[in-house]
């Protein structure tokens, strides 16, 4: 993720633009499919995603595994993510169907996809404005650049419902989405023309009352993993 700031964006990308256009395209072709009336970024929503039943396997999931969040850049603020999280076993068959459901519902292949992150927010956890898109400026981004390139697309979901505060903030878009249980959010973390976009700023703003749990998939450019061949 790369932290807010002025430093100069990357430049566009012809494959991350095209795969821009064929996401899109497909996304709102989905009925399901709900498009944030904005300029700023492409900003999706896809209510029920997950039932009851899916929401409370990862829900169980992220408690039994869950660990202090951390960040991939440095932040001399301590309160900067405070809240927990665990990678989830692709593998697993409570999570492999529902990895490659997201896969499928944006049209990337699933190998693109990081392994889907469980995070949980208790009162006062937060995650300040950020963005999920790599600085190319970076140190870190050779290693990234590696493993599969830039972020791409970002797909969260929404495991139950908070009584007070947690939404996810775009303050640059102006788009604010309250925690709802099974609500899928997805979001272009380009331009059209494959540029870094900076208005997908974005921030989970404390919880108040409650504890939020959220699944979030960040999907690349290239392959991040190799994935097993299917024998028959």
């Amino acid at each position: 993720m790369s932290f807010f700031s002025r430093s100069k964006a990357p430049a566009g990308s012809i494959s991350r633009a095209r795969l821009g256009q064929a996401v899109t395209a497909r996304v709102e072709a989905n009925p399901a499919m709900r498009r944030a009336k904005v300029d700023a970024a492409q900003v999706y929503y896809h209510p029920g995603f997950l039932n009851d039943a899916e929401c409370d396997s990862l829900i169980r999931l992220i408690d039994t595994n869950r660990r202090p969040s951390t960040l991939l850049s440095q932040s001399q603020d301590p309160n900067f993510r405070t809240s927990e999280s665990c990678d989830l076993d692709r593998w697993s068959p409570d999570v492999r169907p529902i990895d490659e459901r997201m896969a499928a519902l944006l049209g990337i292949p699933p190998e693109n996809g990081e392994t889907m992150q469980g995070q949980r927010y208790a009162p006062g956890q937060q995650f300040r404005a950020h963005y999920d898109w790599f600085n190319e400026q970076q140190d870190y981004w050779p290693a990234m650049k590696a493993s599969g390139g830039q972020r791409t697309w970002t797909a969260m979901i929404y495991l139950n419902d908070v009584e007070e505060g947690g939404a996810t903030w775009f303050p640059q878009a102006g788009v604010r989405v309250a925690p709802k249980r099974g609500l899928l959010l997805a979001w272009n973390n380009m331009k059209p023309d494959g540029s870094p976009n900076t208005g997908t700023l974005h921030e989970g703003t404390p919880v108040v009352k409650g504890v939020k749990y959220i699944i979030t998939k960040w999907f690349r450019e290239h392959a991040w993993i190799n994935m097993p061949v299917q024998t028959y």
